[in-house]
């Protein structure tokens, strides 16, 4: 609810005519998917972001992208915590649902974290780039100063909004623009537990959880060989890869293996890919970043723990071990639970988006998984999607930022102890 209320109200400031750049307001429509698109942290447009929005309506995104980054109810319990010096235990619980943090104790601690994380991450991030802008490019202060705050913001929320047309395109050949902007990514991406707990215990990788552990082997085994797999199929693609020099087509590679997976910036043309490369960026939209992070997707820890799963069962072993630690049946069920429920939100999204349009397959699973994963990345059918095809994304980013568990569990009618269990039966499976 919360979540949806952000929507109405950013809805509702871009409707007004003042957020134009052109005379009159937004459509109901436009808006709507522009604000849940911002608020979802996901960064498809209907609209060209530069263009169609004025200075006021630029800025209401950039806040409604960051209040949906770091959090509704962790804003509003950060912000009780800074006037009360104390949390009470309903806070602590309402925030531990959406930091995911991982005792009560934690709470504080980790709501200091994202606060201070997210100010100092955002604002080196802009430093760097003002001063690039300034003096690489010739910007004015005011001007660089402006985009470069909005690209950190976006880049640490994993927003994928810009306030230039073509995204990062202009930048390609920059690696003082995409280095900062992907480090940011990365950062933000990763999941303030994994980050709080790094703080706690840098120095002694030992002590560290099977969550972090998983995270941080799973993020950097993910962007090497999403880079690996981007040169490999587009190096010689005249119109990615192709027109750079050897050094330019690796960084370009690594640029789009940490946006591929949240971020939603490009710094080549997507649409131009080949449809091997779609297929790579597929599985990087739908895993996506760590846990309460501001990255989507069914998350890192998610996918290697269900790979953890099938290679115990490939050995017949009877418990699931990662890390020489077991893993409970609680998070197995929970990761299962995500993957197929994720699934069905994606085949849904597909079957009805090509019921609706004339676009080709690869196009539409593209646009449903990048809308899911909350990524923002397309290969360019967004603005000619029907108004029926608007909204399908619309649920679609909404269900992917507040997660499938939690729509599932808002649906069932109520939960109840059941005082009995059936006989057990085993199927036959495979």
């Amino acid at each position: 609810m919360a979540f949806l209320i952000a929507i109405l109200v950013g809805t509702g400031l871009l409707m007004l005519p003042v957020s134009r750049a052109e005379p009159g307001g937004a459509p109901l429509v436009t808006a709507l998917f522009t604000a849940t698109s911002a608020v979802c942290v996901t960064g498809l447009i209907v609209q060209d972001t530069p263009t169609y929005w004025s200075a006021f309506g630029q800025s209401v995104i950039l806040a409604l992208f960051q209040v949906g980054g770091f959090g509704i109810m962790t804003g509003a319990t950060l912000l009780g915590l800074l006037v009360t010096r104390r949390l009470k235990l309903t806070r602590r619980l309402i925030a531990q649902a959406e930091t995911k943090s991982l005792s009560l104790g934690d709470v504080a601690a980790v709501l200091r974290l994202i606060f201070l994380v997210t100010v100092a991450v955002e604002l080196l991030t802009t430093a760097v780039l003002t001063l690039r802008l300034r003096y690489g490019y010739d910007y004015d202060w005011s001007d660089a100063l402006w985009h470069a705050l909005f690209h950190a913001v976006s880049a640490f929320n994993n927003a994928g909004f810009s306030t230039y047309s073509d995204s990062l395109i202009g930048f390609a050949l920059d690696p003082l623009m995409l280095a900062p902007i992907m480090a940011s990514v990365v950062i933000g991406g990763l999941g303030f537990p994994v980050l709080h707990e790094l703080r706690q215990n840098m120095r002694h990788p030992a002590r560290w959880s099977v969550h972090t552990k998983i995270t941080l082997l799973g993020t950097a085994f993910l962007l090497i060989a999403a880079l690996a797999a981007t040169a490999a199929y587009e190096w010689n693609n005249p119109a990615t890869l192709g027109a750079f020099d050897w050094t330019g087509k690796l960084l370009n590679a690594a640029s789009h293996s940490v946006m591929a997976r949240t971020a939603g910036f490009n710094s080549v043309n997507i649409g131009e890919m080949h449809v091997e490369t779609l297929a790579v960026t597929y599985v990087l939209m739908f895993i996506g970043g760590g846990s309460a992070g501001t990255a989507g997707g069914i998350k890192v820890t998610t996918f290697f723990l269900l790979g953890f799963v099938v290679w115990a069962e490939i050995r017949g072993q009877p418990d699931s071990n990662a890390f020489r630690r077991r893993i409970g049946s609680h998070p197995q069920r929970q990761a299962l639970a995500i993957v197929l429920l994720s699934v069905a939100c994606v085949g849904a999204g597909v079957l009805i988006l090509l019921s609706v349009t004339s676009f080709p397959l690869e196009d539409v699973m593209f646009e449903v998984i990048s809308a899911f994963a909350t990524v923002g990345l397309s290969t360019g059918i967004t603005g000619g999607l029907p108004p029926t095809g608007q909204l399908v994304i619309i649920v679609l980013m909404f269900i992917g930022r507040v997660g499938t568990i939690t729509i599932a569990s808002a649906l069932a009618l109520q939960e109840r102890n059941v005082l009995f269990r059936y006989p057990e039966e085993r199927p036959i499976v495979g």
